[in-house]
């Protein structure tokens, strides 16, 4: 009929093997269709999902507009570049999110301790959503872990239009024992608020993502920043006793959450 409407589709309207599914995944799974296809209200939100994953992509980071004037001050953030000059440089030509110029690294030398056992960058990546949404709560408490387990922190830093490779030179520039880039995931339509924490053991020139370890999912659906900095620093501990990571460490989520080296 032209007049007719869509009625509302609830809980109570789906079997219980339908409930207990979606119940499992944020994903758009058996959401009702209108003739041949999705109901309105899930076309208006697949919609706004997409709309919000190419502004994560597009933004620009701005570290006081991001993270907020307080907090940015507090953690003495200050914001260094890639050899990309803009984000469309970045999105075209990735390898040049993986390097820092000569006056960049000159800086971060000048401003961060060198041979620190836990250094710490925050990368914007491909979601400036991710890490306005994620860092606030688990910068904090990655610090506060580390020094509970006696580890020299060095100076935080941001980086703009950042790759997850920036890591082998922020080893050959700063030589920490253990690496930790905070950087927003390639958003999807269930969020886009989702950070990574790629990892590695003295990272330098030459190393791939077989010498990285990787957290990822940190957001509010997904892995808590409690969890995800328990996780985080737990690899730490195993990078440093293993002398090694990426392939040669091996995450083991058992009762006790701590990760274990292959082998042992």
């Amino acid at each position: 009929m032209a007049d007719e409407k869509e009625s509302p589709l609830t809980a109570a309207d789906l079997p219980e093997i339908v409930r207990r599914i979606r119940a499992r995944t944020p994903a758009r799974i058996l959401m009702g269709r209108a003739g041949a296809a999705y109901r309105t209200e899930t076309q208006l939100e697949l919609r706004a999902a997409h709309a919000a994953a190419r502004d994560a992509v597009r933004a620009e980071f701005e570290l006081e507009a991001a993270l907020g004037a307080e907090f940015a001050a507090r953690w003495r953030l200050f914001e260094v570049a890639t050899e990309a000059r803009s984000k469309e440089e970045f999105l075209l030509e990735p390898e040049r999110g993986r390097r820092f110029s000569e006056a960049t690294r000159q800086e971060l030398s000048r401003r961060c301790p060198h041979a620190s056992a836990l250094q710490i960058a925050i990368g914007d990546g491909l979601s400036v959503t991710a890490v306005a949404a994620q860092v606030p709560a688990l910068l904090p408490q990655l610090a506060a872990g580390a020094s509970k387990r006696g580890w020299t922190v060095g100076q935080p830093f941001v980086i703009r239009h950042c790759r997850v490779g920036i890591l082998n030179e922020i080893g050959d520039v700063l030589a920490p024992q253990v690496a930790v880039l905070l950087i927003g995931e390639r958003p999807g339509l269930a969020t886009a608020e989702s950070l990574s924490a790629y990892m590695a053991y003295r990272p330098r020139k030459g190393h791939t993502d077989a010498e990285r370890n990787l957290v990822s999912n940190i957001h509010t659906r997904g892995l808590s920043a409690p969890a995800a900095a328990a996780r985080i620093l737990n690899l730490a501990t195993a990078m440093m006793k293993a002398g090694a990571s990426g392939c040669a460490v091996r995450e083991e989520l058992g009762s006790e959450g701590s990760p274990r080296r292959i082998g042992q």
